[in-house]
């Protein structure tokens, strides 16, 4: 059995009748690794030997009939943002030394080793994250698995090259304004940005009240259950939230059928590529067969992108002061920018920012007391030439200027999800976003699912 076309799920079910064993998902993960990974550039770290020990632990408690969660023995990767004992955690950066001791998990590293995940190594990003494609001056340019030629996106790029190329099922990715719907809609796999403080984070992010840890997938079943063991409490995060009532592994198979949603092609101001508009609305359009009432409408902000300028670039420049002496001439020239910038704002600006992000989320909140679920595409344009922070001879001067789809609502910390809608002409996936409230990561994950079974993606 081929199991790197099986999803997580359909992996543990085959463990559980022993027709395929941790160890033998691991070995085909790895090879796909060696075989894949030359040509995309997804990992920046790969422990062979480390991943096979806990495969071979894994096996003994299938063997035993006890796995100690749902989710065990299934190879899963890490982006290089998150803290991992014993790896270096170097966030894409030549200014970090990797010589330091690294003996601390972060609280995602920490739930994935508890419950039983192979870890087979960390995922590439951008610099400190900080854009909306994966490239660095240290491991390079990630490239999108289904095109090689194009961008994976980012800055969770390389854990959705990894995941859609079969190496590994699982990833799991961080999201300041896109980054885990990004390259989820380029790579054509399912990502989560859930609810702010829905899943711990520790060390806490400069960027605030923007950043978000979310799991990458091949299905939303498979997202569900990641989310089921990320979601779990960790007492280094004083802005997490409580650990919820129910699991969402049950709560993805909900009914939302009558439920209503506002379908907003531009958010009232964004210029969408025809090829991605009409396969998006093909897709909402199944969604309305499927029982859904769909209602076009648009939830009525303009584009918040000064405000989530400041709040983006004062968060690099208070990252960025604590890098050792000379590290101007080290970081990515773009991020550099993003340094400079942010530094010119002051406290005023930045407090003027964040009121302007609060009252986002007000009026996003009045809006779902009308609507269940917003849906828009997650990108205006399908995946560009790779090793480009914007698409080559479009005039865009940075990377906030391609996903003005995903930014606002980091601003209002709501749950997004991207799932596959469809592919262009030429083979590239299109992403379709869903937002519900605050806290309704259940609702989204369920209308996702109905997508996926009305849109079958293969």
């Amino acid at each position: 059995m081929n199991d790197t076309k099986l999803t997580a799920s359909e992996l543990v079910a085959a463990y559980a009748t022993g027709e395929l064993s941790p160890v033998e998902a691991t070995q085909n993960a790895l090879r796909v690794i060696e075989e894949r990974d030359g040509e995309t550039n997804a990992f920046c770290l790969v422990d062979a030997d480390g991943a096979l020990e806990q495969a071979k632990a894994a096996e003994i408690r299938w063997r035993d009939g006890n796995p100690i969660g749902w989710l065990d023995g299934v190879p899963a990767s890490i982006k290089d943002m998150f803290l991992t004992q014993g790896w270096p955690t170097l966030r894409g950066s030549r200014c970090i030394d990797p010589e330091q001791p690294w003996d601390v998990d972060s609280p995602v590293t920490a739930r994935l080793r508890e419950n039983g995940l192979v870890l087979l190594g960390k995922t590439t990003t951008p610099e400190l994250a900080w854009k909306g494609v994966t490239d660095n001056t240290l491991t390079g340019i990630t490239r999108n698995p289904i095109d090689p030629s194009t961008t994976a996106g980012g800055s969770s790029g390389g854990s959705a090259a990894a995941v859609a190329a079969g190496m590994g099922e699982l990833s799991v990715g961080t999201d300041g304004g896109g980054s885990i719907r990004i390259p989820a809609s380029f790579c054509g796999i399912v990502g989560l940005k859930p609810t702010h403080g829905r899943i711990p984070l520790f060390p806490a992010s400069p960027f605030g009240p923007l950043s978000h840890a979310g799991p990458m997938a091949r299905s939303v079943d498979d997202t569900a259950l990641l989310l089921d063991v990320l979601a779990l409490p960790d007492h280094r995060d004083p802005a997490a939230l409580a650990p919820p009532v129910s699991t969402y592994r049950e709560a993805v198979r909900r009914d939302v059928r009558g439920l209503i949603a506002a379908y907003s092609p531009t958010l009232g101001y964004v210029d969408v590529d025809p090829e991605v508009a009409e396969i998006v609305k093909s897709a909402v359009r199944s969604l309305g067969d499927a029982g859904l009432h769909i209602e076009e409408t648009d939830p009525g902000f303009t584009d918040p992108k000064p405000a989530f300028d400041i709040l983006w670039s004062t968060g690099a420049a208070k990252w960025l002061d604590t890098f050792p002496a000379g590290s101007e001439t080290k970081v990515d020239p773009g991020l550099r920018k993003v340094w400079e910038l942010g530094k010119t704002f002051s406290a005023s600006d930045y407090l003027g920012a964040n009121a302007e992000r609060a009252a986002l989320g007000i009026l996003m909140g009045e809006f779902h007391t009308r609507y269940d679920v917003l849906i828009t595409p997650t990108l205006p344009i399908p995946a560009f030439e790779a090793g480009h922070e914007v698409p080559p001879g479009s005039g865009l001067s940075g990377w906030p200027d391609w996903t003005p789809f995903t930014y606002p609502f980091n601003m209002t910390q709501q749950p997004a999800i991207s799932v596959p809608a469809g592919r262009t002409s030429s083979g590239l996936p299109v992403g379709l976003q869903i937002v519900g409230p605050r806290h309704s990561d259940d609702l989204v994950l369920a209308v996702a699912k109905l997508l996926e079974e009305v849109r079958p993606w293969p």
